[in-house]
């Protein structure tokens, strides 16, 4: 089977990479935290970014099942993606409110349905649905990146939309790679992912840690 050549994908990095480097580097600047704070907000980090790998690892879980014919297992692995998302979103709720986590949960939803509605396409040999649940989840991530970005200043629109349509490629290119059996390039895709799911749940606690300094305190 042919692959469909993204765009989204390397433009999608060279955009997230610049953006994040410049909010990285603000952020740095003004790091004056306590020892107490920092360790509050590692500890923070460290659980998002569990959450968000967590994410990446169920997905692809219900790739390999439903490519092999697993119904079974594409239908447990796929309550677990669902389980994830309310989880992801769930952690937001001690900052915005129970609003703001059901919003969210929405919006992960949308994600994953249309990762679901590629992962089909894919397996079917649908160029036409393929691109359509690309589409999808373009419109989707920019959707996300404007509620988190309204919701917290330190998240810039444009960082968040580049973070987003990187992991966004990132599935796509999964997905194409194990239909085609190709393992040891799939293998690459899979560590850039999750390095990529560190560096947005990076961005993420270090925004909210900045915008709820008095939450990060021992």
């Amino acid at each position: 089977m042919k692959l469909i050549q993204s765009t989204l994908f390397p433009r999608a990095l060279l955009v997230c990479v610049t953006a994040v480097l410049s909010l990285t580097a603000g952020l740095a600047s003004q790091a004056q935290d306590t020892a107490a704070k920092r360790a509050s907000a590692a500890a923070t980090q460290d659980a998002i970014r569990d959450l968000w790998v967590g994410h990446i690892f169920w997905v692809r879980n219900v790739v390999v099942d439903t490519y092999a014919g697993n119904a079974a297992g594409a239908s447990s692995a796929e309550k677990q993606v669902v389980a994830n998302a309310k989880a992801i979103a769930g952690a937001i709720e001690p900052f915005y409110g129970k609003a703001a986590s059901d919003k969210l949960f929405g919006l992960l939803a949308g994600h994953w349905g249309a990762i679901k509605d590629h992962i089909a396409a894919t397996n079917q040999g649908d160029a036409a649905g393929q691109k359509a649940a690309v589409d999808k989840l373009t419109a989707n991530a920019n959707e996300i990146a404007g509620f988190l970005s309204g919701a917290n200043p330190n998240l810039p629109n444009d960082t968040l939309r580049g973070l987003l349509a990187a992991h966004g490629a990132h599935h796509v290119q999964q997905n194409q790679q194990l239909k085609a059996k190709q393992y040891d390039q799939e293998a690459q895709t899979w560590t850039a992912m999750k390095d990529h799911m560190y560096t947005v749940a990076d961005a993420l606690t270090a925004a909210i840690a900045k915008q709820f300094p008095d939450k990060f305190t021992s």
